[in-house]
């Protein structure tokens, strides 16, 4: 039996439990400041309510002050913060992680630095530890499509763990593996985590299939707009073979679970394809954000301005061309500028010929 911690509690966070808790492994479940509803429900009831599902029985809740408890014996730490929490999770890790320790992580993003380098969130987090304790633990991270909800209720999901020791991700893979959760692993660390975060921005844009269909009145037409979604998922693929060759991935993770596969999840639903909406409709993103979706997390929005707002930058030092990633340039004019969907197609796939 495994001891394992996870530091957040939200929906993907808790429910890593159930193939642990499958698995007979030990599972104590921490929230962070945001999370004290959700433990006093757990320990109430034991019912998870943004999950609507009753954790496995087992699992421990600890409210956040109760951190070292939780963390006393543990062998693995399983982040389990969004990105906007990555550098706080880095800060308490510092105080309750012990050398010998796995951290495995499945905070999704990139961050850019002031002149336009892009970071994986693994680094930013690590970055916090001070440097001996970081380096006598391992970190890894899961990546590939993975439904919160799915996991939890025991629907077939395939995804990778991914980090820099293939001895310590084959280890992590059989105390979570089940007959529905299936790993495999990958040392594109960089690769991997790189398509996980630009997947979010991309997802956004899918969005726009059903908004603009939203503006004409045309939502319940047969005429789906299929083609002009179908185009947009195979540009994005193609940015996201940029993006290995930009940032040093390799070129086959794009075309995996990590890459394609998490993307099309992704796409089909959720915030960020919500938001994608509203714009495609006719909505100014400052508008989305401030009235029609104020308070909700975006992470595939923040994705996009770090990732589009990164661009100028590496295409002024000459590291990429300026009719590359022309996606996500114009998914950066919609986030940061509001203007309106009006897809480059021309630039798309290497350019249109005018002949």
């Amino acid at each position: 039996m495994t001891t394992v911690t996870v530091l957040g509690s939200g929906v993907m966070g808790t429910a890593m439990a159930f193939p642990l808790a499958e698995n007979g492994h030990e599972v104590r479940l921490v929230g962070t400041h945001l999370d004290r509803e959700i433990i006093d429900s757990v320990k109430k009831s034991g019912l998870h309510p943004n999950l609507d599902l009753g954790v496995p029985e087992g699992v421990r809740a600890y409210q956040l002050e109760e951190a070292e408890a939780a963390f006393e014996g543990a062998e693995i730490a399983l982040v389990g913060v969004n990105s906007f929490g990555v550098r706080w999770a880095g800060e308490r890790l510092a105080e309750l992680l012990r050398p010998g320790m796995d951290v495995l992580a499945v905070t999704k993003g990139l961050e850019a630095t002031e002149g336009g380098d892009l970071r994986i969130l693994p680094d930013v987090m690590r970055e916090r530890v001070p440097e001996e304790l970081r380096e006598s633990v391992s970190w890894s991270a899961i990546v590939g499509p993975a439904i919160a909800g799915e996991v939890a209720v025991g629907h077939e999901t395939c995804v990778v763990f991914t980090g820099e020791e293939a001895e310590v991700l084959d280890r992590l893979a059989g105390i979570f593996r089940t007959e529905s959760y299936h790993v495999w692993t990958s040392t594109d660390f960089v690769g991997c985590e790189v398509c996980a975060a630009v997947k979010n921005c991309y997802a956004f844009g899918a969005g726009f299939m059903d908004g603009l269909l939203d503006r004409e009145g045309k939502t319940e037409n047969r005429y789906r707009r299929f083609n002009y979604g179908s185009a947009l998922f195979a540009q994005a693929t193609r940015e996201l073979a940029g993006w290995m060759e930009l940032l040093g991935g390799r070129s086959d993770t794009p075309y995996g679970l990590p890459g394609v596969g998490d993307m099309l999840v992704t796409s089909l639903g959720g915030r960020n394809v919500r938001a994608g909406r509203f714009v495609g409709s006719g909505v100014p993103f400052s508008e989305v954000r401030e009235k029609k979706m104020k308070g909700v997390t975006l992470e595939g929005v923040a994705a996009i301005e770090v990732i589009g707002g990164a661009l100028p930058k590496l295409t002024e030092r000459g590291e990429v061309g300026a009719g590359d990633f022309p996606l996500m340039r114009h998914l950066h004019e919609v986030v940061a500028e509001d203007a309106p969907v009006a897809m480059p197609w021309g630039t798309f796939f290497g350019g249109e010929s005018s002949r």
